[in-house]
């Protein structure tokens, strides 16, 4: 979308922090204090676009509205091979797909639509359904949310955006703020789930975001929103992205990493010890990084290249929030509860190479969900002034976090589950195989990513990892080539899906803070996905032939 109508600093002229430290105090404006949700109406948005863009916008989802009935009964209609519940839900997935692209209605209310489709149409029984949303990850929203919510009271997340911001030479470059918060948000992410990480990272980069957007609106004479700033867009998606990529460097670092490694174990024989898995995704995980900066910024291209007068405005800001009361101690005492049980899991499997009896016993006691729940308990329960009963957060406030993400997410945990348990996702492998035709390794090790990558943009990348790891290796087995390689990169492929709130944790809870459109996630997703193929399929077939797997 065109920003010429918009006022801004120039590209190349550096925004500055003069004239704005007088009211530090107080956020920028209205718009900054929250966030936004997971979805805003043509009304809500319409103030902030220019003329073109108000008009593609209301093509965008006036067209929506019927081309997602029109998709869903095409593919219906030409899915007549499949058994019945499989061939009801690509209609209705496609259909689901079309209305979240374009925003047709409420995201939200289509991912509740559809599971409710599902049940009508006898796809999958209602207490089948809707137990799925209790998967545990739901929880780890909720937890995450409710913490991040009480950083904000609190003013937590703006001292930690300064603490990024006065990191040296860090903070008068946009681009290096970008690059550096991705750096700790990845690094993160080997030992902490993505989820976790990106629920920890998200509120941080608010801060930021908060402060960046208040220095553009001094410079500019007018409050400027930062939901609409492609700043927020980058340093929202690296936190998103940052964290799925991280997440490959250990077999701890994400739940597909030990699904996809225990497949291979089962059904090959071959053991992937946790060093040599760690030395073969260094480099991969290493150059993804490289190629997420070089995608984020070259696609989102901040408004202005350097901030002056940060140190001086950080200094000022500190000085006027003053010491930290006990409603950000409360707080940080969660966050840290929080922190150092997700990491728990990550440090055992370190030492134990997550393997053995205490790694197990850990893993299944420590769950990110309870653990979320706990965390965000504790805010409930510590007071700032007892003799008031007054405590960390109330839940008037909690109730101000996105309900929306939630049943987004659980939605699409739920059309995920489906996708396997009706034998959709193996239809899908199976005929883009033969199709295909592929029979070397070069073929099967690019046929396992795409399929992996394609799976999890539509479902969790468990489920992506659960479906493509058991079809790639008796295809590759039948082939007569090394499985190993191709199941390595279906794993890899598995943590990626980056074009859909949906697609993954982190990309739905970046999603809920209204920073990142629909149609820029689209955007920077497709062009990542593309160059990550790439890379998966390089590195792990060269890493795999230097390490000698298989």
């Amino acid at each position: 979308m065109s920003d010429s109508n918009r006022s801004r600093p120039g590209p190349e002229q550096p925004a500055t922090a003069t004239g704005f430290a007088e009211r530090a105090s107080a956020p920028p404006g209205p718009t900054t204090e929250r966030t936004g949700g997971t979805y805003r109406t043509f009304d809500e948005v319409q103030e902030i676009l220019s003329p073109a863009e108000q008009r593609l916008e209301r093509l965008r989802r006036t067209a929506g509205l019927f081309l997602g009935p029109l998709a869903g009964i095409a593919v219906y209609l030409a899915t007549g091979t499949l058994d019945e519940p499989a061939q009801r839900l690509a209609g209705i997935l496609t259909f689901v797909i079309v209305y979240w692209i374009t925003e047709a209605i409420p995201i939200p209310v289509t991912a509740i639509l559809a599971i409710s489709l599902v049940v009508i149409f006898e796809v999958a029984p209602a207490a089948d359904v809707f137990a799925l949303f209790g998967n545990p990850t739901l929880f780890v929203f909720l937890g995450g949310f409710i913490i991040a919510e009480s950083m904000r009271k609190h003013g937590l997340d703006r001292r930690f955006a300064f603490g990024v911001l006065s990191l040296p030479g860090v903070g008068s470059s946009v681009v290096r703020i970008i690059i550096a918060f991705g750096a700790i948000t990845a690094l993160l992410s080997a030992f902490v789930s993505n989820t976790a990480t990106a629920a920890m990272m998200m509120p941080i980069g608010v801060g930021i975001v908060t402060f960046i957007a208040g220095v553009m609106s001094a410079e500019a004479g007018k409050e400027l929103d930062p939901r609409r700033l492609r700043f927020a867009t980058a340093l929202m998606l690296m936190v998103a992205y940052g964290a799925s990529v991280g997440g490959l460097l250990t077999p701890v670092g994400s739940p597909p990493n030990l699904i996809g490694r225990g497949l291979i174990e089962e059904a090959t024989g071959e053991t992937i010890p946790f060093f040599t898995w760690m030395v073969l995704a260094f480099p991969i995980v290493l150059l993804m990084f490289v190629a997420l900066c070089v995608i984020l910024v070259a696609l989102n291209r901040p408004e202005v290249k350097r901030i002056s007068g940060v140190d001086e405005y950080v200094r000022l800001e500190r000085d006027q929030l003053g010491p930290m009361g006990p409603g950000g101690r409360n707080t940080l005492i969660a966050f840290a509860v929080a922190v150092v049980l997700w990491v728990t899991p990550g440090v055992v499997g370190l030492v134990t190479g997550g393997e053995g009896a205490l790694y197990e016993n850990v893993t299944a006691r420590m769950n990110e969900g309870a653990v979320a729940v706990v965390a965000a308990s504790l805010l409930f329960l510590l007071p700032v002034d007892f003799s008031r009963r007054q405590f960390t957060i109330s839940w008037n406030d909690a109730t101000k976090i996105d309900w929306g993400t939630i049943l987004l997410f659980g939605a699409g945990i739920t059309l995920g589950s489906l996708l396997g348990s009706t034998g959709l996702a193996e239809t899908m492998g199976a005929s883009l195989s033969d199709l295909l035709g592929v029979s070397s390794l070069l073929g099967l090790t690019l046929l396992a990513t795409v399929i992996a990558v394609i799976i999890s943009e539509t479902t969790s990348n468990t489920a992506s990892v659960g479906v493509v790891v058991p079809i790639v290796i008796p295809l590759a087995e039948a082939a007569g080539v090394n499985p190993v390689i191709p199941a390595v990169a279906a794993i890899f492929g598995a943590s990626f899906g980056f074009m859909l709130p949906v697609s993954t944790p982190p990309n739905a809870i970046v999603y809920g803070t209204g920073m990142v459109p629909i149609m820029k996630m689209v955007r920077s997703g497709i062009v990542f996905d593309i160059v990550g193929i790439v890379l998966i399929v390089a590195g792990v077939m060269g890493m795999g032939a230097l390490l000698g797997l298989g």
